[in-house]
């Protein structure tokens, strides 16, 4: 039976080697350093494995001498210490390089060296160093090569070379240990599944390869190639590879000493790679690239400033841009022999057959505008939609509408039974929905609502601000009566930006996210007798407005709905007193106006048809339009009083002849009058 410690267990390549181990038929025990903050994500890693009875958590820390275990109660004592934790980010600062990958190493020795000065036996010290270890050398780089004099173009690379020569070092002196060394190439994911944990490498040119993949495949495409990087060497391997090769080689009985090249035999280029995942993109192959030197230093340190602002923002680190090219080859002569003696395959597949495999899984798991892409045929599939006044009118109709066609959608409003009857209605019909009852005025409500949405569902796709309150009453009729801008300014601004606000947070993390606000058609056209509610209205549409400017390069946009008179509920009142306007039904208004213009076009602003008019005619003819407004929309609708009856009972034609001679009449008394001498 076998015993196994192993350091870096939580890591991508540590967690697969730690499971292949442990399937293993003659592993007995495999020990696990973990930190103690990062016990439960180990703990889930466990579940997955098999045989995870055999795997013993040790809390302890890189940082510390022996890695902060106590050796004597290790029963029984590991045969094989792998020591895989490392820092392997080339853009952390050197301080951080140094105590992972120096200091870690150190410490991990000391831990081996003590565990040999306990048994009978020391312990075969595997470690996991890299091919960085080459740094700046050109040429050839085999199995045997070490210290070539070669400089180092990053922290990254040479606290690697560092951390191998701690190692060799340590063999020499009196409690050394045996040991091997391994330098896994540039691993890229699985070649099966595509599985991998974070963008690097040659990932972050997969933005800017699905981007090309809309222009004509047959065209050819010169790339600009700062500082030569696209035609540096770069040895890929895929990490079953690395994992396979390692678990049967540390198992092996090879000398003390030797060291495993896990890379292709043959090398790519950056631009060698882009060209595979062009062709599996169906994109453009990029035909030659112009190298250029980066500008640096004195009065060109903005053009390199504006340089990497730039390639950060496709998502390429300046770093990477800025390491000089790459010119070693790496032999794996040694590796390929020694897999291969032991029934392994001596050579990783080679790039092109499992470069769909990666990109498939980076599409769906890692791609960060992943959150944007719809399909076309089924644009709201799967899209998590938040509907404020949901149970009834327009809300209630676009629930029904945008479940049927497969979202999951999220009714808001403070009657829970009304939105229980809505939900019942979307699931009968095969859809997914949940109703959440909460008064958009209470912060607390608000806030617990909006904690309770993001547990549940993770995210939000769409938020549509739909829940309003309209009040129909002129403004010398409401002198005494504050509370009605107050009402109206609580559900329709400030409810609408306390809820955008507290979403705001995690559609920015996902750099994606749609709200939609349903405003007015008033907003243009500016009816008398609705100042409370088309000033509460026109703020909501002035913040949208703005908003989507502020986040537009957050992956988030904004559409404000400026919806004509629809057969609500809450319209009642005005249809009442002006029945001779067309009047659209609430489930017209939601697929015309939201469905179809704001939440699938996306469009800034949604207006009827006569919005833009009105506008113009506000800007081109202000009296006359004033006039007409005061005239029309302000004396034929009549007055509200606060016990909800019209305070003028006689006919509209009538009110509107007896308004007109009143401004005539005022008008003459305007004009100057001859005083009598």
């Amino acid at each position: 039976m076998t015993t196994y410690f192993l350091t870096g267990g939580t890591g991508f390549i540590g967690s697969r080697l730690a499971a292949a181990l442990l399937d293993r038929p003659d592993c007995d025990v495999l020990y696990l350093l973990v930190r103690e903050s990062s016990r439960t994500r180990l703990a889930e890693l466990t579940a997955q494995w098999p045989n995870s009875d055999k795997a013993v958590p040790l809390v302890g820390d890189l940082t510390v001498s022996e890695l902060g275990v106590d050796v004597s109660a290790l029963d029984p004592a590991p045969e094989h210490v792998v020591h895989l934790a490392a820092s392997y980010d080339m853009t952390v600062d050197d301080q951080v390089n140094v105590r992972a990958n120096v200091d870690g190493t150190r410490h991990a020795l000391e831990f081996a060296a003590a565990v040999g000065r306990r048994s009978a036996q020391s312990p075969v010290f595997h470690h996991v160093s890299s091919v960085a270890v080459s740094g700046d050398h050109a040429g050839p780089f085999t199995e045997d090569d070490f210290d070539l004099g070669q400089g180092f173009p990053s922290s990254y690379h040479r606290t690697k070379f560092e951390a191998e020569k701690l190692v060799r070092d340590q063999a020499d002196q009196s409690d050394g240990v045996p040991y091997r060394v391994y330098r896994p190439s540039v691993v890229l994911g699985d070649s099966t599944t595509g599985e991998i944990d974070k963008v690097d490498g040659p990932y972050y040119l997969l933005p800017m390869m699905t981007r090309m993949a809309l222009l004509p495949h047959r065209l050819p495409l010169v790339s600009p190639d700062p500082g030569g990087i696209l035609r540096s060497r770069m040895n890929v391997v895929p990490v079953d590879y690395v994992v396979s090769s390692m678990a049967a080689l540390i198992n092996a009985d090879i000398p003390s000493g030797s060291v495993f090249h896990l890379g292709s035999p043959t090398d790519e280029t950056y631009l060698s790679v882009m060209n595979v995942f062009a062709d599996v993109l169906n994109a453009p192959r990029v035909r030659s690239a112009l190298n250029f030197p980066l500008p640096s230093g004195g009065h060109r340190s903005m053009i390199r400033r504006v340089f990497d602002e730039t390639v950060s923002e496709v998502g390429i680190p300046p770093q990477l841009l800025a390491m000089p090219p790459i010119r070693v080859r790496f032999d794996t002569t040694k590796t390929q022999a020694a897999l291969e003696k032991l029934g392994r395959p001596g050579t990783p597949p080679p790039l092109r057959s499992y470069a769909p495999a990666l990109i498939g899984y980076w599409l769906d798991n890692l791609d960060p505008d992943r959150a944007r892409r719809t399909e076309r045929r089924h644009p709201l599939r799967d899209k998590v939609i938040v509907i404020t006044g949901a149970s009834s009118g327009i809300g209630r109709a676009l629930a029904v509408e945008v479940g049927a066609m497969g979202a999951v959608v999220l009714l808001l409003a403070r009657r829970g039974d009304e939105l229980d009857a809505v939900v019942r209605e979307i699931t009968a019909a095969g859809g997914r929905a949940g109703a959440y009852p909460v008064d958009l005025t209470d912060d607390s409500a608000v806030e617990a609502t909006v904690k309770q949405i993001l547990a549940e569902h993770d995210h939000v796709d769409y938020l549509v601000n739909n829940a309003g309150r309209s009040i129909r009453r002129s403004v010398m009729a409401s002198v005494d009566r504050l509370h009605d801008y107050e009402r109206t300014m609580a559900i329709n601004y400030t409810a609408v930006v306390r809820l955008t606000l507290a979403l705001l947070p995690s559609m920015i993390e996902r750099q994606s996210g749609h709200i939609v606000n349903v405003t007015t058609a008033a907003v243009d056209a500016r009816l008398a007798k609705w100042s409370a509610y088309t000033a509460s209205k026109a703020a909501i549409d002035t913040f949208g407005l703005i908003a989507g400017e502020d986040l537009l390069s957050e992956g988030i946009t904004v559409s404000n709905v400026r919806m004509p008179l629809v057969a609500t509920p809450m319209s009642a009142p005005s249809r009442e007193v002006n029945r001779r306007v067309p009047v659209l039904t609430a489930e017209a208004a939601a697929h015309k106006y939201i469905v179809r213009q704001a939440i699938i076009r996306k469009k800034p602003v949604v207006n009827s048809a006569g919005g833009p008019f009105i506008t113009m005619a506000h800007s081109f003819t202000p009296r006359a339009t004033r006039l007409g407004a005061h005239l029309i929309a302000g004396q034929a609708m009549g007055e509200t009083a606060p016990d909800g009856r019209d305070r003028n009972t006689a006919p509209a034609p009538a009110r509107v002849v007896g308004a007109a001679t009143r401004l005539a009449w005022r008008k003459l008394a305007t004009r100057p009058v001859r005083r009598p001498r």
